[in-house]
């Protein structure tokens, strides 16, 4: 009943996992950001101020994401060569002569992958989500000034019976939303008839005070400069703050904060609290790995079934995460709860996982 009998066998296997996922992930992550860097550095040098420096910028705010989306790959694949190099050396044998079960031979490469699935939930939180805040809103400005804070929300449009508003950048929370480079639609019966641009708009509690203005009048053809108009009675704060919420760019306490906002304001959320969850299957996926990949470790390796058996693990890990896909973006959709659309593959995944290896080895 001892999950770990040889404390050296547990720390052998573990560092054979991690310097594995570790080779993997740093493989996949320079081939794909190469790739990633040359398509889009065309857009980001078109800006006549860009160079070098936001070249590494863009560097800097799109390798966490794929990290984060590749450890997983990066987990399975490592199983997979690991297990593979176990039964070709008849290290697996060895163990089995020992007396180890087929879980207490994987137990140490699962411990392994819960302490990389907690790293990923962290890198996740921290670095992840503000990284891809900053990133979102640099593409769409087209990649010129770089936003200064990572909660900056650009080009929202809001509508205001008739009229329509966009804001160039939106910073803050709450009352204390401030709105830059302010452009408003003054529209009656579908019909443009005064065009105003403000350089900023502060909420007074009650309504908007822009500074700056300037008004023309479509009908006139006339142009006034204002140093204050008051406007906008009927809007709030949160129209612009929730008006594109993306759960990538937000942590887990900043997205269930802002999940509570929508459902106050009456706003559907069923594809947000999915992602709210998956913010935790996700990361924990990693664990699934050695379950889906062990199917590699066993069998005789001079039976020639050895490459059957990665392939075969590789199809289990890979078919997981299409489920995943599909479950989280039914769940987006509102076609599954969140918790079912968030849980659901990994359950139905462990199971499988573990009738494979039961059937095949206990």
């Amino acid at each position: 009943m001892d999950f770990f009998p040889s404390r050296t066998l547990a720390f052998y296997m573990a560092k054979m996992l991690m310097v594995r996922t570790i080779a993997v992930l740093a493989l996949l992550v320079l081939v794909l950001q190469a790739l990633d860097l040359l398509g889009e550095s065309g857009r980001i040098l078109a800006q006549e101020t860009n160079g070098q420096s936001q070249l590494w910028t863009y560097v800097t705010w799109r390798a966490p994401q794929l990290i984060q989306r590749f450890l997983p790959f990066a987990v399975l694949l490592g199983t997979i060569v690991t297990a593979a190099t176990l039964n070709q050396n008849s290290e697996v044998i060895s163990m089995k002569a020992g007396g180890l079960s087929a879980h207490q031979i994987l137990a140490p490469l699962i411990i392994t992958s819960m302490f990389v699935a907690l790293i990923s939930f962290m890198f996740n939180e921290i670095v992840v989500a503000p990284a891809t805040a900053k990133l979102s809103a640099w593409e769409k400005v087209d990649y010129g000034p770089v936003p200064a804070a990572s909660n900056v929300r650009t080009n929202v449009w809001v509508r205001d019976g008739d009229n329509l508003i966009n804001a160039k950048t939106v910073t803050g929370r709450g009352q204390q939303v401030v709105l830059e480079d302010i452009t408003i639609y003054d529209r009656t019966n579908s019909g443009l008839t005064s065009l105003m641009q403000s350089e900023e708009g502060r909420f007074s509690g009650s309504s908007w005070v822009l500074t700056g203005v300037t008004q023309f009048n479509v009908l006139t053809g006339t142009e006034e400069q204002k140093a204050s108009v008051t406007i906008g009675e009927s809007l709030r704060p949160d129209q612009f703050t929730l008006a594109d919420v993306k759960a990538d760019s937000l942590s887990f306490p900043q997205l269930r904060s802002a999940i509570a906002e929508l459902k106050e304001a009456g706003r559907p959320t069923m594809g947000l609290e999915a992602s709210l969850w998956h913010k935790i299957s996700g990361p924990l996926s990693a664990t699934l790995m050695p379950l889906l990949g062990a199917v590699a470790a066993f069998g005789l390796a001079r039976s020639g079934q050895l490459f059957v058996r990665a392939v075969l693990g590789m199809a289990l890990g890979f078919a997981y995460f299409v489920a995943d896909n599909f479950s989280l973006a039914m769940g987006t959709i509102g076609a599954y709860p969140p918790i079912l659309a968030a849980w659901a593959p990994f359950i139905l995944f462990f199971l499988i996982g573990e009738t494979v290896l039961i059937r095949t080895e206990e």
